[in-house]
């Protein structure tokens, strides 16, 4: 009896298809799903997505999902994303792309997951106070490398002249000490009459003009322009506090036991940002 062998040529995939239905964006999240051609032997995927600014694609995932969040993009950005599938004969074609908007404005809350133990949340992680007369600091839970960012903190309780710091830093800030004593974060330190600079424990510029309950302190971190100022209850707070600033930041503040403040985010800049950041006053290093 002759026993008769069949052999099949796997065919590279067909075209997957991004389904835009179940597609998003999320503050500076998007999230990607698509399907695999019905008729297609397949044993993988590769999602690529755009800089934000039409530049070159790149690779974000490799594997069998059929659905993928990306994190940690751009802000007010246009992302493309495109899929093909693949299996051990090759890759097939790429999918149409589809186009994601990053949010506008940066809508974020303190993460309490890398906070001093020292420091107590309250308000969804909006609001929070300290267990020690000690400086605690914490940080944002989003990081920003590029675009316009503002946000503001209400001292909602202010006991005994403490002076909280407001600024950004980077993710791996001393969390043990006021913001700003080490190289990793630049703030501003104010308490009921005056406020200085401080980054790498240089203090600089000395402004009069303090805080008290109900008080509103207002960052503005511009990293189109590389610079860090200041607003107390609206108004500019001193000169540019710093300048030169490249890299990933993280909205952060330091605090003690005498002080619970609230963080409000998803603002847009103040109406005088552009004025007070273009006077020409020199900024702290």
């Amino acid at each position: 009896m002759t026993e008769i062998i069949f052999f099949f040529a796997v065919l590279v995939p067909g075209g997957a298809t991004i389904i835009p239905e179940e597609c998003s964006a999320e503050n500076n999240s998007v999230t990607i799903a698509w399907q695999q051609h019905s008729q297609s032997y397949v044993e993988g995927h590769i999602l690529e997505i755009d800089d934000g600014n039409n530049g070159p694609f790149r690779v974000v995932y490799c594997g069998k999902e059929t659905i993928c969040t990306i994190d940690g993009l751009h802000f007010h950005s246009m992302y493309n994303a495109r899929v093909k599938s693949f299996n051990s004969t090759g890759e097939g074609p790429y999918s149409d792309c589809i186009a994601l908007q990053t949010a506008e404005v940066a809508w974020f809350m303190l993460d309490v997951t890398d906070a001093h133990p020292d420091l107590v949340f309250t308000n969804d992680n909006q609001t929070a106070t300290c267990n020690s007369y000690d400086d605690r600091v914490v940080l944002g839970n989003i990081g920003f490398s590029k675009g316009v960012h503002y946000w503001e903190v209400v001292i909602d309780r202010y006991d005994n002249h403490p002076d909280p710091a407001f600024g950004i830093a980077r993710f791996d800030v001393t969390k043990d000490a006021m913001l700003g004593k080490d190289d990793k974060g630049w703030s501003m330190y104010i308490d009921s009459k005056r406020s200085w600079f401080i980054h790498n424990n240089q203090h600089s510029e000395r402004s009069e003009g303090g805080v008290g309950v109900g008080a509103v302190v207002g960052v503005l971190l511009d990293l189109d322009r590389h610079t860090l100022s200041f607003f107390v209850n609206d108004e500019p707070h001193g000169p540019v506090a710093f300048a030169d600033l490249h890299g990933v930041y993280y909205p952060a503040i330091s605090l003690n036991r005498n002080v619970t403040m609230t963080l409000h985010t998803g603002l847009d800049p103040p109406s005088d940002a552009e004025g007070s950041e273009s006077s020409g006053i020199s900024a702290a290093q």
